[in-house]
């Protein structure tokens, strides 16, 4: 098309459309782009300004492109809608300068991960998990440093040593019978 005025090169674009075609499916190839994706490449490159051009608009010039049957363009198709995009949001300009323009808006670009979520904050968790904090039967689960007892926190275990449990004398018994022999 317009590769020979040295602005934008087609290959970066075609780059770029790669890019965004594989953009979250694990299964695309990148020789074709779903309607989504398309969307997505015109929302990140700035090509939806909200006034001349919408997302509504994109998704249009998607369905005239694309062959009825498929749900996906090529870069070819790809090229065409760009060219109906250009006239569309850069108005006055020649159709050639306004594919080089929204080209360079394009051109190197790589799909944002906007919006994505974030960890938990980390206060709440910290607050929940305090062992200072705890109370009651909880309490005597953890050390003084906060460090789990195991199965001796959890559970009573009875003394199988032989001796009533107030006695102040355990363990006494072996040198006392020898103090008798």
């Amino acid at each position: 098309m317009a590769e020979g005025s040295g602005e934008v090169s087609l290959v970066d674009v075609e780059t770029a459309f790669r890019k965004f075609a594989v953009h979250g499916d694990t299964k695309a190839t990148g020789k074709e782009m779903n309607g989504k994706n398309f969307v997505k490449l015109c929302k990140d490159c700035k090509v939806i300004d909200g006034k001349s051009v919408t997302s509504t608009d994109v998704d249009i010039i998607f369905s005239k492109v694309k062959v009825k049957s498929a749900r996906s363009i090529t870069f070819e198709q790809f090229t065409q809608a760009m060219v109906e995009l250009a006239t569309k949001r850069f108005k006055g300009k020649s159709q050639d300068e306004a594919v080089q323009l929204l080209y360079s808006l394009i051109a190197g670009k790589e799909p944002a991960n906007v919006g994505v979520t974030k960890v938990a904050k980390a206060s709440a968790v910290d607050r929940l998990t305090d062992t200072n904090k705890y109370t009651g039967s909880h309490k005597e689960r953890f050390e003084e440093s906060g460090k789990g007892k195991g199965r001796v926190g959890r559970e009573d275990i009875p003394d199988t040593s032989g001796y009533v449990s107030a006695y102040k004398g355990q363990g006494s018994y072996d040198s006392k019978v020898k103090e008798d022999e």
